[in-house]
Parts: structure tokens; C-alpha cells; sequence
């Protein structure tokens, strides 16, 4: 696993009780949640770095339903 480097992100209330919402949805931690939604941008802008490119997690769970 990569070194996890703190960040300070300011976020609109209502974005945060979303973006919370759904990390209870699928059973992750907020920053969990923010991370997968960030990495699955950066993989589908095809911005991620060469070895990067493959998410683990939806290897195993699929990405359908999101």
C-alpha cells in the first residue's frame, strides 16, 4: 500500500453529507470514499500514472452499479 500523505479539503456542507452518505452506503470510510471516487476519475480521465492504472477494489466488486 502507497504512503497515505495528510490533506486539509474544505467542502461544502451538503456535499460532505453526501459524500458521507454514500460512503455508509458502500460500507467505507469517508476518506476511503473520497479516495475511491477520486482514484476512479483520475483512471477514467486516464490521468493516473502507468502503474496505477487498475483498481483493485473494482476488480472484486465491480463498478456497475456507481
Amino acid at each position: 500500500m502507497a504512503e497515505r500523505v495528510p490533506f486539509l479539503l474544505r467542502l461544502d456542507p451538503e456535499i460532505l453529507a453526501a459524500l458521507r452518505k454514500w460512503a455508509n452506503d458502500d460500507l467505507r470510510s469517508l476518506n476511503a470514499e473520497a479516495e475511491f471516487l477520486l482514484r476512479r476519475s483520475l483512471r477514467e480521465a486516464d490521468r493516473l500514472p502507468a502503474g496505477e492504472r487498475t483498481d483493485p477494489e473494482s476488480e472484486i466488486e465491480g463498478d456497475a452499479h456507481r
